[in-house]
């Protein structure tokens, strides 16, 4: 498939998404997330690519679905491959669940299903102009995609049902306060400090990173009893992997690691 509304770039072992609907507001059309579910298996596949990054082109992250592809939907039967409703679900569900780190870089508007998708990545760094809000009631729509299913585990039940019931956007110091979003930073910086942060995990071990969002994404499902117990299980499987001897021969010998990711 050739990308067209998302841009795939490599830096180093890091894969760069950008959402390329610039004069839309990236807004989601059936072709982008086609096209965003084509590059995450890419990626998947490619093993030198150890995290992933995730920002828009132009002044906004993602205002959310195009309407027009979902008033389209409407308007058509059902077929067996689904409908643009089920595309978005299939690519948000691939997202959370995704093997490597998916870091998202909220560089402007974040709304609707924008917001949704970026609770689909596993940390967000914002710049200090990005907007970010629901807004599926300023135009009568339910949300679909997480806005009323997961936020409220994310930021609390008041919170979310502020935001839900109001429509407002604010700004990204705000979600910081709420602990949605784990960095603001300026504007002109918030590629270099994604790149670095990138780079960063992507020097550490990718079979701990990705056994670390495991446990933890279950983790919220599971009682404290039953997360601990496979924690602990998950551990003493991965004291056997060459990942773990080499950061503790590294440790002992006072190097930088190199992890193979095995």
């Amino acid at each position: 498939m050739q990308h067209v509304n998302v841009i795939l770039e490599t830096r180093g072992s890091a894969a760069w998404l950008r959402l390329n609907r610039p004069t839309e507001l990236n807004a989601l059309s059936r072709d982008m997330v086609l096209e965003l579910g084509a590059a995450l298996e890419h990626i998947r596949r490619d093993e030198k690519l150890r995290v992933v990054v995730l920002t828009g082109s132009g002044r906004a992250f993602c205002a959310g679905a195009d309407l027009k592809a979902v008033q389209a939907g409407l308007s058509q039967e059902r077929s067996e491959d689904g409908d643009f409703l089920d595309a978005v679900a299939e690519v948000f569900q691939t997202l959370r669940n995704y093997p490597k780190p998916v870091i998202g870089g909220l560089n402007g508007v974040t709304v609707a299903g924008g917001l949704e998708l970026a609770m689909c990545c596993d940390v967000l760094i914002a710049a200090e102009s990005a907007k970010i809000g629901d807004a599926h009631a300023n135009f009568g729509v339910f949300p679909g995609a997480g806005g009323a299913a997961v936020l409220p585990s994310l930021i609390g039940l008041p919170n979310a049902k502020y935001l839900l019931f109001s429509g407002r956007s604010l700004p990204a110091c705000d979600w910081l306060r709420m602990g949605l979003v784990q960095e603001v930073v300026a504007d002109d910086a918030l590629e270099t400090h994604l790149d670095a942060f990138a780079q960063s995990l992507a020097d550490k071990s990718p079979l701990v990173l990705s056994r670390m969002k495991a446990v933890a994404n279950a983790s919220v499902e599971m009682s404290q009893a039953e997360a601990l117990a496979w924690e602990l299980s998950v551990l003493r499987d991965h004291l056997t992997s060459n990942d773990a001897a080499e950061g503790l021969a590294a440790f002992s010998e006072k190097r930088k690691p190199v992890f193979a990711g095995n």
